[in-house]
């Protein structure tokens, strides 16, 4: 009976191929992806895994990783093609050897082009892992991945209905041990290691081998998990307008030997790695063990007890108030700061920022709630949006958050760029708010552990699917969140809609958003402008064309008033947005209000 990957694991470390993408392009040429010759040139194909397997390697990963709809623009029977090709050709030339070679079904990331294609990538991803076990695939490797979110439904799914899968998640980190979603190398090793379905966790790709033992080194490995590592060869130069690799086999294979002495389990090359690396490094490592090894996984320590709180409700009993102010679309900001400083006569906990809205520029929203802490004293909140930076730029603005005393964040995803400037203007949209309130987690732990930020999110109660948007509110509340924001409610179906959510969080501060609208006009707008933002028609009516201003603003007051009445009894505070920063509608709001 041939033996299984997991009982050869145990018994013998595994010496992996290399870059077959990279090896492929330097032999061709080709700027074509390699994965189409699994189709057009498929005994090209067999003879690279042929050179990696005679170079020692007794593990070999399919001509796959790229093999998407997105990269290679190709249809869905297109890709299946690819897809079960690529196995048949690598299990073809695995079976030439007397000695066992294994297969993993080798599955890179989709790229996306907005948060709102996520779905249909699980899709893409469930359709990809079907072809593979159509083909009677038995191992599977999700490789370069920057969080283990995108892939986890699918993991999941394919081990339910296959328990006996071998399933390796390879991570993609820089030299200084974070992936472009900001999490970092011990972040990412946690989080595999709590998932059941996982065999074997580690990083590829990225870094070079000594930056990779760097990162390893530090890291605790005993998960309970097979451990994994393929670096690059190491940092690649422009030659004549290409990426290339240079010979460094000798250097490889002495860093190599440093990463096999941390407790790897599956040592292998990604870019610019070659067969000969392959066998150069086969020749330097121990592969045989001297027992059977059982990952273990290592007792968790208790998370260290935060010295200080400064979160806007810490201490309060009372309903919370936060009010929002826009900051302005130039440098005057003598309007917000006369609303700010207007704003310390009233009750408020927190002003917030928005971080431009509708993705029109605005004065950033964390220079603007520094000016406003500054001046006025009051505790602030910027929103921080995903929209329009990196992972890099993220925690940079996050410690210059932190260094001018700011310690509350709305995290939000972000609206999209308007259509019009889409040509001349990118969204960056690495991550959404889960992933950034992982990046503020992660932070928490390992450098603001004395002085942690605090940071909610936000709901919307009107996705059609609420079930959805309860998922969404758990996911954030795993990811730290401690409040969230609603939108503007005004009518008691949706308030319903928000009670029904505060009953699957009870642990987290909901603010039920009020918006206390001062005309008609204003209404319309509000109904027919804003995407999210449910104004219902009987709202609508309580507004004639004729009213003056002071007639306006009293119908919001009293809409206002009705909405906090009618959520009072879960709400644990008010989220205000206040048209045109009006700071005497909320006077007037919050006068005798009782709350």
């Amino acid at each position: 009976m041939a033996v299984t990957f997991a009982e050869y694991i145990k018994k013998k470390k595994v010496l992996c191929d290399g870059g077959f993408g990279t090896y492929y392009g330097a032999l061709t040429g080709s700027e074509t992806p390699c994965e189409m010759a699994n189709l057009k040139n498929p005994e090209f194909v067999k003879k690279i895994h042929r050179e990696y397997i005679q170079a020692g390697a007794r593990f070999i990963r399919t001509n796959t990783f790229a093999a998407n709809k997105q990269i290679l623009s190709c249809n869905e029977t297109q890709l299946t093609d690819i897809i079960k090709a690529g196995y048949r050709l690598a299990k073809e030339t695995a079976a030439e050897e007397k000695e066992p070679v294994f297969v993993g079904a080798d599955i890179g990331p989709i790229p996306l082009e907005s948060v709102e294609e996520e779905e249909q990538r699980e899709e893409q991803y469930t359709a990809i892992c079907k072809a593979f076990l159509e083909e009677g695939a038995d191992i599977f490797v999700f490789e370069t991945f920057s969080n283990l979110d995108e892939i986890l439904p699918v993991i999941k799914k394919i081990k339910k209905e296959n328990p006996a899968l071998f399933v390796i998640v390879q991570f993609c980190v820089n030299q200084f041990g974070y992936s472009s979603a900001g999490l970092s190398a011990k972040r990412l090793l946690e989080e595999a290691g709590k998932v059941e379905e996982i065999d074997a966790t580690g990083f590829n790709c990225g870094v070079g081998p000594g930056h990779l033992f760097q990162i390893m080194e530090k890291q605790n490995l005993a998960i309970g998990k097979f451990i994994t590592a393929f670096p690059n060869a190491g940092y690649p130069q422009m030659i004549q307008s290409r990426l290339v690799f240079l010979d460094n086999e000798e250097y490889f294979v002495e860093k190599g030997c440093d990463i096999a002495g941390l407790c790897v389990d599956m040592l292998g090359g990604c870019c610019g790695t070659t067969p000969s690396y392959i066998s150069k490094l086969k020749s330097k490592v121990e592969w045989e063990r001297d027992t059977e090894k059982i990952p273990e996984k290592k007792a968790e320590q208790p998370l260290k007890i935060k010295s200080k709180d400064y979160s806007f409700f810490a201490g309060k009993q009372k309903k919370l108030i936060a009010v929002e102010l826009a900051p302005p679309l130039d440098a005057n900001d003598e309007k917000i700061m006369d609303a700010a400083n207007r704003l310390k006569n009233c009750d408020v906990d927190v002003i917030t920022f928005p971080d431009s809205p509708s993705g029109r520029t605005r004065v950033d929203p964390v220079l603007m709630a520094a000016k406003v802490m500054k001046e006025t004293g009051m505790c602030v909140m910027p929103h921080i949006c995903c929209r329009d930076k990196n992972a890099i730029a993220m925690r940079s603005q996050l410690l210059g958050a932190q260094v001018n005393g700011i310690h509350n964040f709305l995290v939000i995803t972000g609206d999209p760029v308007p259509s019009m400037v889409r040509q001349s203007v990118k969204s960056v949209f690495n991550f959404d708010s889960v992933g950034l309130m992982k990046i503020i987690k992660d932070m928490n732990e390992e450098t603001f552990a004395e002085e942690p930020l605090f940071y909610g999110g936000a709901i919307n109660y009107n996705r059609r699917n609420l079930e959805v948007e309860c998922g969404r509110v758990k996911k954030k509340t795993e990811a730290g969140a401690s409040f969230f924001f609603t939108q503007p409610l005004f009518c008691k179906e949706d308030i319903e809609k928000v009670r029904s959510l505060k009953k699957e969080v009870p642990q987290a501060k909901i603010l039920c958003g009020i918006m206390p609208l001062i005309s008609k006009r204003n209404a319309l707008f509000m109904k027919n402008e804003m995407v999210g933002i449910h104004v219902p028609d009987e709202v609508i009516a309580r507004y004639e064309e004729t009213m003056t201003k002071a007639q306006g603003e009293a119908v919001g007051i009293a809409i206002a008033k009705e909405v906090m009445e009618q959520a009072a009894d879960f709400a644990d505070g008010f989220y205000f947005s206040l048209p045109f920063n009006r700071v005497n509608v909320l006077e007037a709001i919050l006068k005798d209000a009782g709350f």
